[in-house]
């Protein structure tokens, strides 16, 4: 099936389009939302990280900027286009309903539009979901954190053995982040065509959140 990815730049829109790879749908670009024309939604991943990604995996990235009151209008409009285009569905991330919407969200807009939602993380534990995501080989570096949930020190983390161990010992963290307790950027994989190697970072807090922002990168040939 011809189908396009919903992207956030993290872990689990990462692994829900490898999935959706493995089982046959040829995808078309990746869709995110931009909360303005430099940095994402939620995740607050630059626009040269994000083109980044779109370069080092191969699949061309369409970002929306949108605000929170035109958010589904601007949705749903992309998803038109991506179906006028030849898209039939969309995949997601989604391991539960899509937060800050009602339930039932994605399925009331993909069915007005006329798309299939793809969700390969589906319901699916979590625990299980994080362990399988480093087992196949992907890195991702933890960017944003709930300051009353992790402390600073997270930030910067990459998400491998330790980090899940480390996490599965606090016994009151989501191990995905489902409750918003952390987010991350992607660098490598088994879709990558080559890493993305993290060089300089800073950190910074706001409104509750830790944010780690990549001020420099660099790619790295795979294998080495």
């Amino acid at each position: 099936m011809k189908v396009i990815a919903s992207w956030s730049g993290g872990k689990d829109s990462c692994f829900a389009l490898h999935k959706a790879i493995q089982q046959g749908h040829n995808v078309q670009n990746l869709l995110i939302m931009m909360q303005d024309k430099g940095t994402s939604n939620f995740h607050m991943i630059s626009k040269e990280l994000l083109d980044a990604q779109s370069e080092a995996i191969g699949i061309k990235m369409v970002k929306i900027p949108t605000t929170p009151e035109t958010y589904e209008q601007e949705f749903k409009k992309a998803l038109s286009e991506a179906k006028a285009k030849g898209a039939e569905g969309i995949i997601t991330g989604d391991i539960f309903d899509v937060a800050l919407h009602e339930a039932g969200w994605l399925d009331k807009i993909t069915k007005e539009i006329g798309l299939k939602p793809i969700r390969p993380l589906w319901h699916r534990n979590t625990t299980e979901v994080l362990d399988e995501f480093i087992n196949e080989g992907f890195k991702a570096t933890v960017v944003r954190i709930k300051r009353d949930l992790l402390g600073l020190e997270w930030l910067g983390r990459e998400i491998n053995r330790q980090f899940f161990k480390d996490l599965k010992k606090l016994g009151t963290i989501d191990l995905c982040g489902e409750r918003g307790e952390y987010h991350t950027f992607v660098t490598d994989g088994p879709i990558f065509k080559k890493k993305i190697e993290v060089k300089q970072t800073q950190t910074s807090t706001i409104n509750g959140w830790g944010r780690l922002e990549i001020t420099q990168f660099a790619f790295k040939p795979k294998g080495r």
